[in-house]
């Protein structure tokens, strides 16, 4: 989830910390997180009392606590979050829903990536329904200290879960030769310079290495023509993306998540998925259609020989995008694509 530049007092006020009589850190109740595409999500969802449901990307909780309000008392509502400081804040606002209207709730650590054991954990036979809300979290991206953004000086770091996580942005650009960076920049974002900018970090880390995002987008401002700075957004942009998605491995991870999700669906729940970028998305649309395949023998045989049937139906054959009235609200929503999909009952 990327978000738009905040002034440095909304900045403050919403990344505000409390300190608990126990000593953990938490947000206070000044976190504030603008669910994308939220009307969208509880239409397609079709949730309804009693239901198991997954949010594998929980952040801030902005969606769940609506999903919370239509499954009731007698539903589960199982968030997922590699992130700390987001999993506090997210059962903060949870638990503080009224008792007539709180679901059970259970609050893991993890990445969705691991959603088999996870799942496990939570000791549920299945789930009636899943939403994914893809990318970096608004949080993330305005701590500087978490290394993630463009904007702000800070440690190239960009690990979404720092404390299991050894990679870094940091030991990418010191120690990826040329082509791998240049294919890392240029396969995860489309970025047009993506060898010269490789060119120019190998060149200057000979000097020092490159340990801060203020250093990496001097080098990229110094790569990419003067001419080609002046349109396309900041020119940096990309390439961070792109090694976010190689510090973290996301689009493998992605794959898997979508895989134990469909594994994990009840027959009749529904999986929604909400992606930013074209490489998410694309992954997304090819699992919905490979999974609503089914038989896949040649043509011109009479009959079907390998038994493959359907085991998701394609509810979104296009994405749902955000309307202007939302993009004008939250700037953030401006790039999101929501794809949904329903799992078939195999045995009818």
């Amino acid at each position: 989830m990327h978000s738009v530049g905040m002034t440095s007092a909304l900045k403050s006020m919403w990344l505000r910390w409390l300190v608990n009589p126990d000593g953990v850190r938490t947000m206070t109740s000044e976190y504030r997180h603008i669910p994308v595409l939220l009307s969208e999500c509880l239409e397609y969802l079709h949730l309804e009392s009693n239901y198991t449901f997954v949010d594998a990307t929980l952040g801030g909780a902005g969606h769940s606590l609506e999903v919370a309000k239509r499954i009731g008392p007698t539903g589960t509502l199982i968030g997922i979050d590699q992130d700390d400081v987001a999993r506090a804040a997210a059962t903060q606002r949870l638990q503080a829903l009224p008792d007539d209207v709180r679901p059970e709730i259970k609050v893991l650590a993890g990445n969705f990536g691991e959603m088999d054991s996870l799942l496990v954990q939570a000791e549920i036979p299945a789930a009636n329904g899943f939403l994914f809300d893809l990318g970096v979290s608004s949080v993330q991206i305005d701590t500087p200290s978490r290394g993630f953004s463009f904007k702000e000086d800070g440690p190239l770091d960009m690990r979404m879960s720092p404390s299991t996580q050894t990679l870094t942005a940091a030991e990418i650009v010191n120690t990826y030769n040329a082509a791998d960076l240049t294919r890392i920049i240029r396969q995860y974002s489309d970025e047009k310079w993506a060898s010269r900018i490789a060119e120019f970090i190998v060149e200057a880390r000979q000097g020092q290495p490159l340990t801060t995002s203020s250093q990496l987008v001097d080098v990229i401002k110094a790569a990419v023509p003067a001419s080609a700075r002046r349109s396309g957004g900041h020119p940096a942009k990309r390439t961070f993306q792109a090694l976010r998605i190689e510090v973290n491995g996301e689009l493998q991870v992605l794959r898997t998540g979508l895989e134990s999700a469909i594994r994990w669906l009840a027959p009749g729940g529904y999986l929604a998925v909400i992606s930013y970028h074209s490489l998410e998305d694309r992954i997304v649309k090819d699992m919905f259609k490979e999974y609503a395949q089914g038989c896949t023998c040649p043509p011109d045989l009479p009959v079907c020989v390998c038994g493959n049937k359907p085991i998701l139906k394609q509810i979104t054959r296009k994405p749902i995008l955000p309307t202007p009235e939302e993009i004008a609200r939250n700037p953030r929503s401006r790039s999101a694509k929501l794809r949904v999909a329903q799992r078939l009952d195999e045995t009818a």
